[in-house]
C-alpha cells in the first residue's frame, strides 16, 4: 500500500483564545499526486487553521499492511522480516506495517495477533507522528 505522508505545519486553536503552532504528520491513501494529498490534507485541516498553514514535507511511503483501531490513539510503525523457506534456503524480506494502538504494548500484541498465521518476525516497533490517515476522494 502506498500512501503519500505529509507534514504540515500551522497555526491552531489550542485552547480558550491560544492559537499555537502545531506540527503534524498525516497519510493520505488513495491519492494520484501530490497536489491531489495536499488539496486532501487542506480540505480536512481548514476548519482548524487560525493562520499561516506551511507543507513543509511531502513524500511517498509504503506499507505491506495496515491495521487500524478505531479505539487507538497513537500509530505504530513496524518492521517486519517475513520469512520464506525454499529447500534449504531461507530468505528474508524486510516490510513495514502501520498499527494502530493506545499502548506499545497494545500495538505489539495487535501485530501478533494479525501476523500469527505467517512464518515472520517483529524487528523493531516504534510511536510515529502520524495524527491520522486520510482518504483522497475522486
Amino acid at each position: 500500500m502506498i500512501f503519500h505522508e505529509i507534514k504540515v505545519k500551522y497555526d491552531r486553536q489550542t485552547g480558550e483564545d491560544n492559537p499555537g503552532k502545531v506540527k503534524e504528520t498525516y497519510l493520505i491513501d488513495g491519492a494520484v499526486s501530490f497536489a491531489d494529498a495536499e488539496n486532501c490534507l487542506m480540505d480536512e485541516i481548514k476548519p482548524f487553521i487560525f493562520g499561516d498553514c506551511e507543507v513543509q514535507n511531502c513524500k511517498r511511503s509504503q506499507f505491506y499492511d495496515v491495521f487500524p483501531n478505531e479505539g487507538g490513539a497513537f500509530w505504530y510503525k513496524a518492521r517486519v522480516e517475513m520469512i520464506t523457506v525454499d529447500g534449504d534456503k531461507e530468505t528474508r524480506k524486510s516490510v513495514a506495517f502501520l498499527v494502530q494502538a493506545n499502548m506499545l504494548d497494545d500495538a505489539v500484541f495487535a501485530l501478533k495477533e494479525a501476523l500469527k498465521s505467517l512464518d515472520c518476525e517483529i524487528i523493531s516497533i516504534a510511536k510515529t507522528p502520524i495524527m491520522d490517515i486520510l482518504h483522497a476522494v475522486h
